[in-house]
């Protein structure tokens, strides 16, 4: 699934207001992080994870590796905050068209 700007537009100002809701720790991408992920997208559709890694290289491959897992599209990311959507079966939220 891909985004275009109008519906990326659109997303991030949803995600404004939202806080993170998944925190990557010392022990970074485990299962079970990927697991909470994966709920986290299919209860909201929108979600913020913060990468808590000092590498900015390292960051950038443990975002990418979110991305792929979970089959999300990567709406943006400002500093260490990666925001993902992933529509469910019942559509919370409905994108414009265009």
């Amino acid at each position: 699934m891909t985004l275009n700007n109008k519906q990326r537009q659109y997303l991030k100002g949803m995600a404004h207001s939202l806080k993170p809701v998944v925190l990557l720790g010392q022990h970074g991408l485990t299962e079970g992080v990927l697991a909470e992920i994966d709920l986290a997208l299919n209860h909201h559709e929108l979600i913020k994870v913060k990468v808590a890694a000092e590498d900015r290289e390292v960051k950038t491959l443990i975002m990418d590796a979110i991305v792929r897992e979970t089959g999300a599209v990567k709406v943006q990311t400002i500093g260490h905050i990666l925001t993902l959507y992933r529509a469910s079966e019942q559509k919370k939220i409905t994108l414009p068209r265009g």
